[in-house]
Parts: structure tokens; C-alpha cells; sequence
């Protein structure tokens, strides 16, 4: 059975950081391609980042990159989310994300299987 847990939420100030983490279990997760997404009320989820299975290449939407970095524990099944120079604009739920096939890296919400339940990231002073 296949659990994605999120943590690492809370508040930051503008121009803060956060660290978000997902652990993985029920699935070989260095197999698997992960993402980032986030959502905020009322809009539609919004992908932030992806990394291949082994971590060799990483993706960023271009609303963060150079100030969030996407990074993998195989050895200990978690996916990381290191968050820089937060603007309010960072603020939604963060959800981490599994590929649905093994060794294939997409950004497409629907070619991803299974979703943590979010933990929410608030920026604001």
C-alpha cells in the first residue's frame, strides 16, 4: 500500500525558508520519478518541481526556480523540497507526488499515481 506523507510545513517570513519532506513507503521508490505540486484555494494545482529516479535530473516551474531545490534520499525513500527566498505568492498546500510508471519522468498530473495529503506552507510577515 503506497503512503506519501509530507511534512515541513509552517510559516515563514518573506525572504525566509523551508524544508518540505515527503516519505515514501509501499513502493520501490527509487524506481520512480517524484514531483511537487502545490495548490492554492480555489485555483487548480500548480506543479513545482520534478526529479528523475535516481536524482540525476531535476525540473523546476519557473514561478521558483533558482530559489527551490528538489532533491531524493533512495537509500531512505524521501523526497526533499528546499524552499529560498519565499514570496507570498509560496504560500499554498504542497503536495509530494509518484510517477505512475517506473523509470519515466513526466510533468503531467495525470500520469501520477498516488498524492500525500499536503502540508501547508505559509509566507507572510
Amino acid at each position: 500500500q503506497v503512503h506519501l506523507v509530507e511534512s515541513g510545513g509552517g510559516l515563514a517570513q518573506p525572504g525566509g525558508s523551508l524544508r518540505l519532506s515527503c516519505a515514501a513507503s509501499g513502493f520501490t521508490f527509487s524506481k520512480y520519478a517524484m514531483s511537487w505540486a502545490r495548490q492554492a484555494p480555489g485555483k487548480g494545482r500548480e506543479w513545482v518541481s520534478g526529479i528523475y529516479s535516481d536524482g540525476s535530473l531535476q525540473y523546476y516551474a519557473d514561478s521558483v526556480k533558482g530559489r527551490f531545490t528538489i532533491s531524493r534520499d533512495n537509500a531512505n525513500n524521501t523526497l526533499y523540497l528546499q524552499m529560498n527566498s519565499l514570496k507570498p505568492e509560496d504560500t499554498p498546500l504542497y503536495y509530494c507526488a509518484k510517477a505512475q510508471r517506473p523509470y519515466y519522468y513526466t510533468e503531467y498530473e495525470d500520469e501520477y499515481d498516488y498524492w500525500g495529503q499536503g502540508t501547508q506552507v505559509t509566507v507572510s510577515s
